[in-house]
């Protein structure tokens, strides 16, 4: 069996395993009878790659955590995500029609329904953690910290604000990067270091250090390669409007560096964290090849 498809298999069956999880755990909440219910659903299990539950299991399991003590914390983490994405469509964010192929959450349901969708998942993600019966006290802290200093002001929602408010202007290459080691990848380092968390090693700075520097190349990776498919990539294919950057007169990689810059950007994000991983005494065929797919990626 070659990396490649080990990758395949391993990707379907996490997908398959956080969806149930997330299924079985909104079923709690279908006494209500509510629109924001169906909207929460609708959200989080409209489909998608499931990059950073992946990277939970994956990172977990090499470092021996079971998978029954990561489920929470990989439906949290995706569930983080999805609210994310459901306020970044509204009009008053990226104004997107499209997501994952299909209509945003603001146009299946409403405006309104749609933030209170987006603030629930937030609070449904905590509240996973919170319960989770596999971890100690001690651990549940960790998690926690972990989601909601990259999810806030430090990490994800800075990287937003930060997107928003340059719009129609020139920013520089740091600028961009600082953008979305926040906007993209913050979530993406927490997702690593969230499988690395509830391991025997959690103590080791060296395996942290090298796991941080992996996360932080893909996370960065992961937007060039966003960001090339926003000018190369096919609307059906990648789930929402192609050439939407454009659109929004956004500062982008390629519009920074070029079309052939920004792809040799994500080689070398690529080449960093493969010596990253180099550094680790474990199977690391699993992250390795999740980094080819993120820059090898036509969605």
């Amino acid at each position: 069996m070659n990396n490649e498809y080990e990758l395949k298999t391993d990707l379907v069956t996490f997908q398959q395993r956080v969806n149930q999880f997330i299924e079985q755990e909104l079923k709690q909440y279908s006494a209500y009878h509510s629109p924001l219910i169906d909207a929460m659903a609708y959200a989080v299990l409209l489909g998608g790659k499931r990059v950073r539950p992946f990277l939970i299991y994956a990172t977990g399991r090499m470092l021996g955590v079971s998978l029954e003590a990561l489920d929470h914390s990989a439906a949290a983490m995706e569930s983080i995500h999805a609210y994310s994405l459901v306020h970044d469509d509204l009009p008053a964010m990226d104004d997107d029609k499209l997501r994952r192929g299909k209509p945003t959450c603001h146009i299946t349901f409403d405006e309104a329904t749609a933030i209170l969708a987006g603030d629930s998942l937030q609070t449904f993600a905590f509240e996973l953690i919170a319960k989770d019966p596999f971890l100690t006290d001690l651990q549940k802290v960790k998690q926690i910290q972990s989601l909601a200093q990259a999810a806030g002001a430090r990490g994800m929602c800075l990287g937003q604000s930060l997107d928003l408010i340059s719009e129609n202007k020139a920013i520089s290459l740091s600028e961009l990067e600082l953008i979305h080691r926040n906007k993209t990848g913050a979530l993406i380092v927490a997702s690593v270091l969230m499988g690395f968390n509830l391991s025997d090693y959690a103590r080791d700075e060296k395996i942290k250090n090298a796991l941080e520097c992996y996360a932080k190349a893909i996370g960065l990776a992961f937007q060039v390669q966003d960001d090339i498919l926003d000018v190369i990539g096919d609307t059906d294919k990648i789930g929402k409007t192609a050439g939407s950057d454009e659109s929004l007169n956004k500062s982008t990689y390629p519009k920074l560096l070029g079309l052939e810059g920004a792809m040799e950007k994500a080689q070398s994000l690529y080449q960093t964290a493969l010596e990253a991983l180099d550094e680790l005494p474990f199977d690391t065929r699993a992250l390795k090849a999740l980094a080819h797919f993120i820059i090898q990626r036509e969605s």
